[in-house]
Order: structure tokens, then sequence, then C-alpha cells
């Protein structure tokens, strides 16, 4: 995994279960189709609007090629028209980081 896609949402704190079960779909979906999934994570305290999904690639063409099976993946395509319908992503932005080496996953 060289690169991570950071991707923020704002979320209607609301529908926060929702939003659970979008996330625990992608859990099935992502590594099917060729992602490395780190995590979704959902607000516990503080902001209560904001929640995050990371997933990794080997590189930013790994990350297109996946892209583009998501276009024609049924289970994919019903996940995305479930938050469409359900309205409980407010915004979604992405950004591509890498990770530090020696730094991702230690433990003192």
């Amino acid at each position: 995994m060289t690169i991570t896609c950071f991707i923020r949402y704002r979320i209607d704190p609301f529908q926060r279960e929702q939003f659970r079960e979008y996330a625990a779909n992608w859990g099935r979906i992502i590594p099917r189709l060729g992602g490395f999934l780190i995590g979704y994570f959902l607000p516990h305290e503080g902001t209560n609007d904001e929640a995050w999904g990371l997933v990794g690639f080997a590189s930013l063409a790994d990350y297109e090629a996946y892209r583009t099976r998501l276009k024609t993946d049924d289970e994919a395509r019903a996940n995305f028209a479930l938050a469409r319908e359900g309205r409980f992503i407010v915004r979604e932005t992405r950004t591509f980081t890498e990770a530090v080496e020696g730094t991702l996953g230690s433990r003192a």
C-alpha cells in the first residue's frame, strides 16, 4: 500500500445509523474490487457530523482502475444510490496521502 485515499464526509448527525450501513457495505465491496480497506470511522465524541473512510492502493493507476470497476459493479452502484436517496452525506472530499515509512501501524 503506497497511497491512501482519505475520504472526509460531512454527514447528517441524525442519520448516523444510515451512514453506518453505507460504510459497512463498503467493507464487502472495496476489498472485492481491489482496494485495501483501512477502515471507516464515525464520530464518537466532539464534532458529530464528520466521518472518514480510508482506502489504500499500490498506486494512483490502481486507484483509477478500482474507480472504473466501481462504476460497473451492481453492489457498489446500489450503495451509491442508498447514499443519494437517503441524503445522509452532506459533503464528501478526497485527499490522497502517503504514509511516512515506519509509522503506519506502529506500536510501542
